[in-house]
């Protein structure tokens, strides 16, 4: 279920407002997460690194560390960085860009397919471009009507549905909860395409994780400006 207006005096027709509203974002939601599927397992099987995955690469990192390898720990902690400085540049496209999708995907698009046509003798600078568009992508959605949606990581959407589950089982009836399993679904969906994919082209399957940013950057454009303002964020 979608989350419910706070107000009981709405009108039906900003129920019915509210409604396509959150439907919408829920829609993209699930093809961003996708995206971020794909490309995620694309970068993981051509390279052995998680490109949007950072809960797992800050493990490996410890790991590496506690291991004494201290060129796998200085490539984890770039690629760490590198994540966060996406996320930071993805808000400074979105704020430059009049917080509209278009221009935050297209950036994206450029920089995964510029990761596809990178030569594969020098695979860390494509890595890494993955890495900022996936950074990047979090700007693109951080809510839907109120109800936090994460668009690269599912671990905080399994925890929220967890704990919605548990409350349900109490009898409590909460809105919102079920719909944290639209990201996980969207991130496994993808997850399987970019295995398909990667094992057909390699890192070059990047291609089409660009092809598809592009596409939704350019279906966003379908979305009442007002949507895109909730949805993105501030």
């Amino acid at each position: 279920m979608l989350p419910s207006p706070s107000s009981t005096r709405a009108t039906p027709g900003h129920l019915h407002t509210h409604r396509w509203r959150g439907r919408i974002g829920l829609s993209l939601v699930a093809s961003l997460s996708v995206l971020a599927g794909m490309t995620d397992a694309i970068g993981f099987m051509a390279s052995g690194d998680f490109v949007s995955f950072m809960s797992g690469n800050t493990t490996r990192l410890a790991v590496a560390i506690s291991d004494g390898d201290l060129g796998l720990t200085l490539r984890l902690v770039i690629l760490v960085a590198t994540f966060v400085a996406g996320n930071a540049l993805g808000i400074v496209v979105s704020r430059f860009g009049g917080r509209r999708a278009l221009p935050l995907l297209l950036c994206i698009a450029t920089l995964l397919c510029g990761a596809a046509a990178w030569p594969y003798e020098t695979q860390l600078p494509a890595l890494l471009a993955a890495i900022i568009a996936m950074g990047m992508l979090n700007a693109a959605v951080e809510e839907v009507n109120g109800l936090p949606v994460g668009l690269t990581y599912v671990t905080g959407a399994l925890s929220r549905f967890g704990r919605g589950l548990g409350r349900w089982m109490l009898g409590e009836r909460r809105n919102g909860w079920r719909v944290q399993l639209i990201p996980w679904t969207g991130m496994f969906a993808g997850a399987v395409l970019g295995a398909i994919l990667e094992h057909h082209l390699g890192l070059k399957a990047l291609f089409v994780s660009g092809l598809l940013a592009g596409v939704l950057g350019l279906l966003s454009l379908k979305i009442p400006r007002r949507w895109q303002l909730g949805y993105m964020p501030r």
